[in-house]
């Protein structure tokens, strides 16, 4: 069970992150709002807003100083907020697409953002100007990050046809790994601490580890029913946690890759065995399992389904 529940959005929530001191938590979502929290009393401490109350944020980064937090808007670019006086220090709306992911530059010098248009956007982030358009992307880009040194970025996203996960040059901003998977859109993507392995999570719910040297796919996880949406690095660099469309968060070890624990708020139907029920179809078994529901021959419950 979660150690507390941060209630206040309005609508969904589609990002949080923590300041790198750890003091403060913001997240944002489709409620046009932006609510920074305190994590040891769990309280709102404040709510900021797009001035203009028409952009959903759908993806937010703190600087490396913890100065500035970066949000991206589902319709017009991006907002940079300047921390001191929690008020907007510049705004990114050229051009006016929608940037479901940002991520900064390891010397806070520049900020990313993956756009609706299938461009990654470079911006100076002292105030605004826009350095760079990368073009390649055939869809939409889902989502960027830098490798552990800053060399490097990252990016993934696709169309029903093919998933996309590109390697670019954080210097002369040149492609220089091209990565191709049939059918699966990359939806979020992490280097590993070394900068060695790149982990994408797809549209099919399953993560995969590339060798970043030669682009060689070396290993395939289940993870997720669903998309995964977003991909965390621990402090230490030990574990990475995922989390995806069926509202888990799903923890691993980086060294073993393997899947330690699963974290969810207890669902509808959450242990509730149908083990021997009859009258049910496959679809609604199926339905109930997603509502957690499960089937185990040695389940003692005598709970109906309803």
């Amino acid at each position: 069970m979660p150690r507390s529940v941060l209630g206040g959005h309005e609508w969904g929530v589609y990002g949080v992150g923590w300041r790198p001191d750890g003091r403060l938590l913001a997240s944002c979502g489709w409620d046009a709002t932006i609510r920074f929290w305190e994590p040891d009393t769990g309280t709102c401490v404040q709510v900021s807003r797009d001035p203009d109350g028409s952009a959903n944020f759908s993806g937010l980064a703190w600087s490396p100083d913890g100065k500035f937090l970066a949000s991206g808007t589902t319709l017009q670019g991006v907002y940079v907020w300047e921390m001191t006086t929690r008020s907007i220090r510049w705004a990114g709306h050229q051009p006016s697409t929608g940037v479901r992911r940002v991520a900064w530059s390891m010397d806070g010098r520049c900020l990313v953002g993956g756009g609706h248009d299938g461009y990654i956007y470079v911006w100076e982030a002292s105030d605004g100007r826009l350095l760079q358009r990368l073009a390649g992307h055939q869809g939409a880009v889902m989502s960027v990050a830098f490798s552990p040194d800053g060399t490097q970025l990252a990016s993934g996203g696709g169309s029903r046809d093919n998933g996309e996960l590109f390697v670019w040059d954080a210097q002369s901003w040149q492609r220089v790994q091209a990565l191709v998977e049939q059918r699966v859109v990359i939806s979020a993507v992490a280097f590993s601490p070394d900068g060695t392995r790149l982990i994408g999570g797809g549209s099919d719910g399953r993560l995969r580890w590339w060798d970043v040297q030669n682009g060689e796919c070396v290993l395939v996880r289940e993870a997720h029913q669903g998309t995964v949406y977003a991909l965390k690095m621990s402090s230490d660099g030990s574990r990475l946690a995922s989390c995806g469309d069926d509202g888990a968060i799903n923890v691993w070890e980086l060294e073993t890759r393997e899947h330690l624990r699963t974290l969810r708020r207890d669902r509808p139907y959450e242990r509730l065995s149908i083990t021997g029920i009859r009258g049910l179809t496959e679809a609604q078994k199926a339905t109930l399992r997603a509502l957690g529901a499960v089937e185990d021959p040695a389940a003692t419950s005598s709970r109906h389904v309803p």
